[in-house]
């Protein structure tokens, strides 16, 4: 192989190493966390765990984040009919901001027998930072309204942040500043920056193109000096 064929190819595929490497690069850290939910009732206190699953996808000049429990918290002492429990939850932000996110599911789409564990539907809500930075997304307080009663669902057992984002504000707001809680705008909450795999695959992609680019220029100087050489 001639030297020009042999730096021509090196220099892609050294190009294309680099863009692989970029595309697989983790964009969030995710976890399903065990919550211990200690639930005030009108019956009195009950206590259930459930694991907790904290997605977040971009969404306009947000993320839209959906919270997911995956076994059923408290109980009622009669069945509760089609549509009778409408949830509500708290995602609570810390890192680069502190702020707590409102979110809300629709109620329940089939009966739930009396004594049995309440099956929360998913929960969501959109979330806007205001700093950029890191953050941790944690599951907070759950309210459960149903039968014209209420039941407050308190963690008690400190769980850790279900979900962790890269966040930039919209206008580049930075990590310094005052704090304060996001209220709901459209489906509850505010906008992050893009955390989804496919928002970071197109970021990642773009950077992996910009890696190639750079390659074929490389190779384009080293046959332009090696034809130089020959004249």
């Amino acid at each position: 192989m001639s030297d020009r064929k042999r730096s021509t190819a090196l220099a892609l595929a050294s190009a294309l190493a680099g863009a692989a490497v970029l595309l697989a690069a983790p964009a969030a850290h995710a976890a399903v966390v065990d919550v211990q939910y200690n639930c005030k009732t009108p019956i009195g206190d009950k206590s259930a765990v459930s694991p907790i699953e904290i997605k977040g996808v971009k969404e306009g000049n947000g993320y839209k984040l959906t919270m997911s429990f995956q076994k059923g918290v408290s109980s009622s002492p009669i069945e509760l009919g089609k549509g009778a429990m409408t949830p509500s939850a708290v995602i609570m932000v810390g890192g680069a901001e502190k702020v707590s996110v409102p979110v809300s599911g629709p109620p329940n789409p089939e009966a739930i027998p009396a004594n049995t564990p309440i099956k929360i539907t998913d929960l969501a809500g959109t979330y806007t930072p205001k700093k950029s930075g890191k953050v941790t997304l944690t599951a907070g307080v759950l309210t459960i309204k149903a039968m014209g009663t209420t039941t407050t669902c308190t963690p008690g057992n400190s769980p850790g942040p279900s979900l962790e984002l890269d966040v930039t504000a919209p206008g580049g707001g930075s990590a310094t500043g005052s704090t304060g809680s996001t209220g709901s705008t459209g489906s509850t909450g505010g906008s992050l920056p893009q955390t989804g795999p496919e928002d970071s695959a197109i970021a990642l992609g773009t950077l992996g193109a910009t890696v190639i680019l750079s390659g074929a220029a490389g190779v384009l100087w080293l046959t332009r000096r090696g034809q130089r050489a020959r004249s």
